[in-house]
């Protein structure tokens, strides 16, 4: 705030009583002045005096902000902890951590890369050999679907999924989910559009991996307790066939055609190939052990290669991931010591790298295809079990990672 003061000035006279008043005036301009002043300075201390030189321009311009995070992302979910880990291939760091709820497990992304879809359980843990009933009450509450802004890396909903899910897959059009409840032996139908469960569907025991076959006419659910996939017609949400497999079959993966599905069976130690019209077993592909690794074969998770031509598997307690010739249908190479127990698996959009979550490690493991070679092991904590890879994303801000818990 500026102050304008005006200073009268004494009139010369001779009569010295008029001289006398002009000079009282003066002064009590001046007292007025000074008062002014120091209730400018008083109201904004900062600033400068009015006759003060201008502030030198800066010698050069100030750095531009930085660039928001680009290029492919790995989203890892923690099944001991609460959140999804998120790492950059690239620089092998993780670059974000966003808390989703209990027991994170299977994850994927919705076809536009927008959302990052998990499934979230409030059963405990337990596993083979564990007394159950010595584990703690289950947290029905806790059961859902996740679902994450990739954007904005936060949670924003959460879904109701039946009982205990463990995985899922997104019908093509992107409207429905189907996951399985294991606990209750069903699969579960979730239309995204309202929220709600329209179906549910009982297919065998210990039910865990959904995959829905390209033309998203079928969903095949691998029944672990059962050691057999049971196939769903979408339409009308009825068994259409039951495949038996070797032991403990874990997840499924299609041929783009819709044509061939290969499943791999954990205790069975085999790749089964599978005509996915007929819905009837082709062969297995039973998998060596390599002399020197700690266990055989644990088959787990499968992921195909974006050209179609590859099966990756990976291999659990073996520490390895198997390389199945889609048009052979032939085991082709065995890459060794990947990580402790790789289960989740994926593959950049170039083909050129796998990625494994490795539980008992607590970390991923990034795997050059041509060389064979692990090229970075990078440490997330807890207990990683799935994996979904996006391509690029140009506009993600992430919540600052802390440190596992």
């Amino acid at each position: 705030m500026r102050h304008d003061v005006s200073v009268t000035r004494p009139m010369i006279s001779t009569s010295s009583r008029r001289w006398r008043l002009a000079s009282v005036r003066a002064a009590h301009a001046l007292v007025v002045s000074a008062l002014g002043a120091a209730m400018v300075t008083g109201c904004n201390s900062s600033a400068p005096p009015q006759n003060a030189a201008p502030a030198a321009a800066p010698s050069t311009p100030a750095p531009p902000p930085a660039a928001k995070p680009s290029g492919p992302r790995i989203y890892v979910s923690d099944e001991t902890g609460r959140d999804v880990v998120v790492v950059d291939p690239a620089s092998g760091e993780v670059v974000g951590r966003i808390e989703v709820g209990k027991r994170p497990r299977g994850l994927r992304l919705t076809k536009d890369a927008k959302q990052l879809m998990i499934a979230l359980s409030g059963s405990p843990i337990g596993g083979p050999n564990v007394d159950e009933s010595k584990l703690p009450p289950a947290d029905r509450a806790a059961d859902g679907i996740g679902v994450v802004d990739v954007a904005s890396g936060k949670s924003v909903r959460k879904f109701t999924s039946g009982q205990d899910p463990e995985s899922f897959d997104i019908s093509p059009d992107g409207k429905f989910l189907y996951v399985s409840n294991e606990d209750a032996a069903e699969m579960s139908v979730l239309d995204l559009e309202s929220g709600a469960i329209t179906a549910r569907v009982k297919v065998g025991e210990e039910p865990e991996g959904v995959t829905v076959r390209p033309d998203g006419k079928i969903v095949y659910v691998s029944c672990e307790g059962d050691n057999e996939v049971v196939a769903i017609d979408t339409a009308s949400l009825k068994v259409v066939g039951r495949i038996k497999t070797p032991a403990r079959p874990r997840s499924i993966v299609f041929t783009p055609d819709s044509a061939i599905g290969f499943v791999a069976s954990e205790n069975g130690g085999a790749v089964s190939i599978v005509d996915a019209q007929k819905h009837r077993l082709l062969s297995s592909i039973k998998i060596p052990p390599t002399e020197g690794t700690p266990m055989p074969p644990r088959p787990m998770g499968t992921v195909l290669s974006p050209d179609g031509e590859t099966v990756y598997v990976s291999f659990g307690r073996a520490r390895s991931i198997g390389i199945v010739d889609v048009k052979t249908r032939k085991l082709t190479r065995v890459i060794e010591d990947v990580g402790g127990r790789p289960w989740g698996i994926g593959v950049s959009p170039d083909g050129r790298k796998i990625y494994t979550a490795n539980g008992p490690s607590g970390d991923i493991s990034i795997v050059d295809v041509e060389s064979g070679k692990v090229e970075k092991q990078v440490k997330v904590g807890g207990s990683p079990w799935g994996i979904a890879v996006a391509h690029a994303v140009p506009e993600q801000t992430l919540p600052q990672p802390s440190a596992p818990r």
